[in-house]
């Protein structure tokens, strides 16, 4: 998805309002507002998919019955949204898409809790927040431009959903963790791409209100490139029960 609530005009009018030092500080503080609200994301959604794990009933209506495609159709639906949500909704309805974006995760999450071991998921975890920690730091400290990169991977993130489908009927092993790896790759460069482009959106005259807003969005697309990345990378290296 891509973030540009406000162009990098504006982002480089920031760095000529006020002192460099005041911008940094302005802009460490929303960086970390964003990733906290990612961090509490992947939290509440490890919570969620504990609670219908250990429901038997919702278990089973997720892993076996047609929960798990409206469950999917949801999370397609407000990631498709979540820009109008976001800025022209109310603040409570933007908070609100977050958790609830972060809660069909958990949902659709859990038989993963029941098909993989404890440890593995665990050890994927750790190797997924390593791998986005270093391409989301890439992302904040290049001078590069990466507009080119993240509109081409945002592109094959179509056909990634094309060929996850046409793979629901081939049940092929082999195309499966040739897509694994496709995926992860291509959301490893999309996180530096968004992390780059969560940055430039950062504008020192913002008010609280929307730069609120800017990072609960941020946080919104970093979060759903890290939830990514680590159901592929737990079906790369997770050990199965």
């Amino acid at each position: 998805m891509a973030f540009n609530p406000r162009n990098r005009t504006m982002a480089q009018t920031a760095g000529r309002v006020g002192t460099n030092a005041d911008i940094d500080v302005g802009l460490r503080s929303y960086m970390l507002n964003v990733y906290n609200y990612m961090a509490l994301g992947v939290a509440f959604t490890g919570i969620v998919a504990m609670v219908v794990a250990l429901n038997p009933a919702i278990m089973q209506a997720v892993a076996l019955g047609p929960m798990k495609w409206v469950l999917f159709a949801g999370i397609l639906g407000l990631g498709f949204f979540s820009g109008k949500i976001m800025f022209g909704a109310s603040p409570a309805m933007a908070q609100g898409a977050f958790w609830l974006y972060a809660a069909m995760w958990g949902a659709l999450m859990a038989p993963m809790f029941m098909a993989y071991t404890g440890e593995s998921i665990v050890r994927v975890f750790f190797i997924t927040a390593a791998a986005f920690g270093g391409t989301s730091l890439y992302g904040y400290t290049t001078k590069k431009d990466l507009t080119t990169m993240g509109r081409f991977l945002s592109m094959a993130t179509i056909g990634i959903l094309v060929a996850v489908v046409v793979n629901l009927f081939m049940q092929s092993a082999m195309f499966h963790l040739f897509l694994s790896v496709v995926v992860v790759l291509v959301f490893a460069g999309l996180t530096a791409y968004e992390t780059q482009n969560i940055k430039e959106a950062y504008y020192e005259g913002d008010t609280g209100d929307l730069q609120n807003r800017k990072a609960i969005f941020g946080a919104f697309i970093l979060y759903g490139s890290f939830v990514t990345m680590f159901i592929w990378m737990l079906s790369l290296f997770g050990s199965r029960e």
